[in-house]
């Protein structure tokens, strides 16, 4: 049995301004085991991103409410003060982030700011901090790392960026590498370089990984695990073999049938009606109801509860599951009729 690295379990953060309560993220429960791939899925807004800053301790406090737990090496992270978060943050929990030009500073070069993050855990020389972040530059697979090494962001390509900041997460060998959108506006071969290079880290590191994207291609080719989000909440969550062979919530259905494939042309593919709902007012019920094909009488009131299917497998939908075997036969042989 993998060792649990990270519990969380009732994660809620909530948001005050001045049109009500933004309610980012409700109630959301998950483990991450060491070696093992975490998929996050969902819509913008959907609380992906939200769920994964509170963890880093990166919400102003003054300004949100944040309940539940995070347990990580017996301790609850969610109630540390900011000084041991400060202490915990890009040492032993790390974060790549969306937008990588954003996180560079444009002013300082790439290796000085990499050497900056060595010094903010560890006590070392300035000179050892510069020769570790050429050294890790040269593992993400900068060519020339001390030479690149001196230049400014703007020199860098968006994928050497994105490799830069993969070599600052890695610069205190954390526990938990967290990924938000890794290969955002990166041409599919560097996609693919950029996910293979986090699968090997994962590896030689034995880290746990939460790779957040709104891509169910990249979740096929790199999860363990799968959590489908909507509105702040779970929809789904299990095994990424599972999810794929068998989903069973219809907002996972509808992110199935709106991805692309090499078989199916972009005029076959089939659209979630509607938009995501405001977090102010997330609708009673089920929140993805006023969207759902398959919405009956209770799901406008009742919010399902996450229901324990096979192998770790969870759900949360009031169908039962013989109409979504019916249905799932049905959506099968519609994309098979579709490729045919």
């Amino acid at each position: 049995m993998r060792e649990v690295i990270l519990d969380v379990r009732g994660l809620t953060v909530v948001f005050p301004t001045h049109e009500g309560y933004v309610r980012a993220v409700s109630d959301l429960s998950y483990t991450l085991h060491r070696g093992e791939t975490l998929g996050i899925v969902g819509e913008s807004g959907s609380g992906k991103t939200v769920s994964s800053l509170a963890l880093m301790g990166l919400h102003n406090r003054a300004r949100t409410h944040i309940a539940g737990e995070a347990i990580f090496g017996g301790r609850n992270i969610l109630s540390l003060s900011s000084d041991e978060m400060r202490a915990l943050r890009g040492k032993d929990i790390a974060m790549i982030f969306q937008d990588p030009f954003a996180c560079l500073h444009p002013m300082h070069r790439v290796g000085d700011q990499i050497a900056e993050a060595v010094l903010a855990h560890a006590d070392v020389s300035k000179k050892h901090a510069n020769r570790q972040a050429v050294e890790l530059l040269g593992a993400v697979g900068i060519p020339r790392a001390s030479e690149r090494a001196q230049d400014f962001p703007h020199q860098f390509s968006g994928g050497m960026r994105q490799r830069a900041m993969i070599a600052m997460a890695l610069v205190h060998k954390p526990s938990v590498l967290i990924a938000d959108e890794p290969t955002t506006a990166l041409d599919v071969t560097v996609q693919a370089q950029i996910l293979e290079l986090i699968e090997r880290i994962k590896r030689e590191f034995d880290i746990g990984v939460i790779l957040i994207t709104h891509d169910l291609g990249v979740i096929a080719e790199t999860a363990d695990t799968v959590l489908v989000m909507y509105a702040g909440r779970e929809m789904e969550y299990g095994p990424a073999r599972e999810i794929f062979r068998a989903p069973q919530h219809p907002y996972t259905w509808g992110l199935l049938r709106s991805m692309p494939t090499i078989e199916l042309r972009l005029e076959q593919l089939v659209a979630i009606e509607g938009t995501p709902p405001s977090l102010v007012a997330v609708p009673s019920g089920c929140p993805f109801h006023p969207r759902c094909p398959h919405r009956f009488a209770p799901c406008a009131t009742d919010l399902p509860e996450l229901r324990p299917l096979t192998g770790g497998h969870l759900d949360r939908c009031h169908l039962p599951q013989e109409t979504k075997r019916e249905i799932g036969a049905a959506n099968l042989a519609e994309r098979q009729a579709a490729v045919r």
